[in-house]
């Protein structure tokens, strides 16, 4: 089946959080079992929720939305970035050194393009 190009799919923010969402669900694979329902389940949901915001702005209609859905993506990175030094700081993450990169370069990514409907 083929698949029809959205709007979002030309951002690089929507690209970069994509990319981090498989980061984090392969990362937290290896998260102890009683963690399934709390840090676990906790980043997951933080990370798709990126992309999910990104793409769901881009489908608005006016600047100030996709400005408003393009603000609640970057709460929800700011809520995975602490999560992430949690579990860093607990001894689940041993290596996240590329993650935290991609963490990084997202919040740039994002704050660009916010800056970039400013103008």
């Amino acid at each position: 089946m083929a698949q029809v190009a959205r709007k979002h799919y030309k951002l690089l923010a929507w690209q970069e959080a994509m990319e981090l969402v498989t980061d984090i669900y392969s990362l937290t694979k290896g998260f102890p079992a009683d963690e399934r329902y709390g840090l676990t389940s906790q980043m997951r949901r933080a990370a798709v929720s990126v992309p999910s915001n990104i793409a769901e702005g881009a489908a608005r209609r006016s600047r100030q939305e996709l400005k408003q859905f393009l603000m609640i993506a970057r709460g929800s990175l700011s809520e995975l970035d602490t999560q992430f030094l949690i579990a860093a700081n607990l001894g689940f993450i041993l290596d996240g050194v590329a993650t935290s990169m991609k963490i990084d370069k997202l919040f740039g990514t994002l704050g660009s393009l916010l800056k970039s409907l400013d103008n």
